[in-house]
């Protein structure tokens, strides 16, 4: 991890361990399933570890439920529990996957419980921060993250890539919500949305 420069640089050496425990199991597994794209693995730490680390000073210190959706290698939810240690749900269909996060979480004792369903099967979660990186447009996020989150009010945090203005003002057609937007410390064309107070536009 040295020489990666960023949020992890500043962690504990207790978590730095655990957090290289979760990239040795990913290099381990990668090669029987597709947990990432095959280009990146060189550049795990920035690409995946650090790129999901960047929501850490996003993260509401009232925050008591993590929900991530479409969880995958678990970025950035399962980055996010062993940062925080923060309740955390990953939710992932693919059985294949669940297993390596299931693993994972075991290894680095993450606050984790998985949830192999699809997000349309999922029930509430009462979650009051929503994370996910590039899963699905924001109109369609929403529609998920008003289930699984808490009926008091939820926040989202999402990585978006080069598109993100065109699915705000998608989403802006069907949904009233505060936005704020914070670039990406690991992709120059990358924002992080930062939402909340979604609602129905009537």
């Amino acid at each position: 991890m040295s020489g990666n420069p960023g949020i992890l640089n500043a962690v504990s050496r207790e978590t730095r361990g655990r957090l290289e425990v979760y990239a040795d199991l990913l290099r381990k597994w990668q090669p029987k399933i597709n947990l990432i794209a095959p280009s990146t693995l060189p550049d795990l730490w920035a690409r995946h570890f650090e790129d999901s680390a960047q929501l850490l000073p996003l993260v509401p210190e009232t925050t008591k439920r993590i929900a991530d959706m479409g969880s995958g290698g678990g970025f950035p939810g399962l980055v996010l529990a062993i940062l925080t240690g923060i309740e955390t749900h990953l939710i992932e269909s693919d059985s294949r996957k669940g297993a390596f996060l299931r693993e994972a979480a075991r290894l680095t004792d993450a606050p984790v419980t998985l949830h192999t369903k699809r997000l349309e099967a999922m029930p509430t979660l009462c979650a009051d921060l929503i994370t996910a990186r590039a899963l699905a447009p924001l109109t369609e996020l929403f529609g998920h993250a008003a289930r699984i989150g808490a009926a008091s009010g939820w926040r989202g945090l999402f990585l978006k890539g080069e598109s993100w203005q065109n699915e705000v003002a998608a989403a802006q057609q069907t949904y009233a919500f505060t936005l704020a937007e914070t670039p990406s410390r690991t992709h120059p064309s990358a924002m992080i949305l930062s939402i909340k107070d979604v609602h129905h536009v009537a």
